[in-house]
């Protein structure tokens, strides 16, 4: 059975790939997830903060009237609470490149243009196989249209590719007003790979304390069914590769991500509820029902439940909006 795939220009032995997160903080695990079969690594983002306070040597700090807001920037970590801090996040970076036989993508997270975007040289020449930019993004401000708001985003993308020699790819939010528009302007811009989606987060409010209470929510399953439907759509009308991430947790969840147009899955959750073993289990049971139902490897399995094989894909949608709606009984 070949589950070979190639994402970013990446040879890949299978399409399971560990996605941004903590599991690679440490070379031990790392090393037990390539054991455990995983194709490829990217390791937690570095984000566009860290990098500029750090190059500006300064301590982060607010005026105190904002410290009453739940988007107060005194919120944002202390340099020591990261784990790896930008010069750690390199030498981190190069000591993984040569311990693992399996590639290496880096990660940044940032909004905006500007001199951060030097820093992706230095992630470059630490060894990073590719680049996976987090366009995480909570649009807040009134006066900002969808379009300034997009126009930015591909202006840094344009930035980063430009600095780069390596793949680029971006990871999206799921909230764009026309996502197909602005994903194949982020490919002009120069991404190579799309990644659907990045999760927000979602604080509660502490009624007794009256405050935002941050909380850190694994994924489910439930959560693949907006992935699989823009994958489904993107797939055939964006020339990029397309790796899914949030929602995959058992083999099913992962067969239908190929079938609607996935290159890779990336996996977090799962693999941090139940380990490394997890990706060998996936992968055995992947291979199992692939000669089940005869198939010859993974690209004859990928894209066959997307869109594109639809003539009408918006009559589609709509056609099945409907029906659903009117299948309602009381």
């Amino acid at each position: 059975m070949n589950l070979q795939t190639t994402y970013l220009g990446l040879n890949l032995k299978n399409p399971l790939v560990v996605g941004a997160s903590p599991l690679g903080d440490k070379l031990d695990r790392a090393r037990q997830l390539e054991d455990a079969g995983a194709s490829a690594i990217v390791f937690h983002s570095l984000f566009e903060e860290q990098i500029k306070r750090d190059a500006e040597a300064t301590e982060f700090h607010t005026t105190s009237h904002a410290e009453s807001s739940a988007e107060a920037t005194s919120y944002f970590p202390l340099q020591d609470e990261f784990v790896h801090g930008p010069d750690e996040y390199l030498a981190h970076l190069s000591k993984a490149r040569e311990a693992l036989s399996i590639p290496v993508i880096a990660s940044l997270n940032g909004v905006t243009p500007g001199g951060w975007l030097e820093y992706a040289k230095r992630i470059e020449e630490a060894g990073a196989d590719a680049l996976e930019l987090n366009l995480y993004h909570v649009p807040t401000d009134p006066a900002e249209s969808a379009a300034a708001v997009e126009s930015r985003l591909i202006q840094t993308v344009e930035g980063l590719h430009s600095h780069i020699k390596i793949p680029l790819s971006v990871k999206l939010s799921p909230y764009h007003t026309a996502p197909v528009h602005f994903t194949n302007q982020l490919v002009k811009a120069g991404a190579r790979g799309l990644v659907l989606f990045n999760r927000f987060f979602q604080p509660d409010i502490d009624i007794e304390l009256l405050e935002a209470s941050p909380r850190l929510q694994l994924s489910e399953s439930t959560e693949l069914l907006l992935r699989l439907r823009w994958l489904a759509i993107l797939e055939g009308q964006c020339e990029a590769d397309l790796a899914l991430t949030g929602g995959v947790h058992n083999t099913q969840d992962a067969i239908k991500s190929l079938m609607a147009g996935a290159t890779v899955i990336q996996l977090v959750s799962s693999l941090l509820r139940h380990g490394p073993s997890h990706l060998s289990s996936l992968l055995e049971s992947l291979q199992d029902w692939l000669t089940q139902h005869e198939y010859e490897s993974i690209a004859q399995l990928r894209g066959c439940m997307s869109l594109k094989h639809c003539p009408d894909p918006a009559a589609y949608e709509r056609g099945n909006y409907m029906r659903i709606l009117q299948g309602w009984r009381m």
